[in-house]
């Protein structure tokens, strides 16, 4: 891989220089310099790389997130609008602390990205395209126990017997269902015996 021979990048560093375009690219003139030599030529390498997909594997404290950081800030000098760039963590605490850092490379132009949890950005799309697949973008989103409430629920509204269909193993046949992509017509059309005729019963429900 060939390195650049500055380890100096420009940026943008002003959010309020930043319009949103159709082209995707950033033009201003207000703009601060991204120094790359803190980092390693390993990290430096995965930095300024613009071949493609790129997949970072390290072990914990070898640096992920400065790189990660880093990158981001380096694809922004690069010219992609902030607008364009996700960053998803795990948790709200890791997402909190990418835009930190972020923010302190480039400035408050950080604030136009998009840094989330895996949940909340899946959710994001799901209210801002519901309506392309029938749904209601106001949707509710049940937890593990509020799951299995309704599936105890929709088995007592069926009269059937909690201790042949207990509600812990309907939850995790419709678990496994789901993780198939089987939507419920098809969980019926697919049922062997009897026992499962009545869990894609409760799918149906459900």
């Amino acid at each position: 891989m060939e390195r650049r021979a500055s380890a100096r990048a420009t940026v943008v560093a002003d959010s309020r220089s930043v319009a949103s375009c159709d082209s995707g690219e950033v033009t201003d003139e207000r703009r601060v310099t991204l120094d790359l030599t803190q980092l390693n030529p390993d990290q430096r390498d995965a930095v300024e790389y613009s071949g493609g997909p790129l997949l970072i594997v390290a072990g914990a404290g070898s640096g992920k997130t400065r790189v990660l950081t880093h990158r981001v800030a380096q694809l922004i000098a690069n010219g992609v609008h902030p607008m364009n760039i996700l960053a998803i963590t795990f948790t709200n605490k890791a997402a909190g602390e990418m835009r930190s850092r972020v923010k302190s490379l480039v400035g408050d132009v950080a604030d136009r990205m998009w840094v989330s949890t895996f949940h909340s950005a899946c959710v994001r799309i799901l209210r801002m395209t519901a309506d392309k697949i029938g749904y209601n973008k106001n949707f509710t989103i049940y937890d593990s126990s509020d799951s299995l409430r309704l599936v105890g629920q929709i088995i007592r509204d069926l009269n059937l017997d909690p201790k042949r269909f207990p509600a812990k193993g309907a939850q995790a046949r419709i678990s496994l269902w789901k993780n198939e992509l089987v939507e419920p017509a098809g969980a019926t059309d697919t049922a062997f015996g009897p026992y499962d005729t009545k869990y894609a019963e409760i799918y149906t429900e459900y």
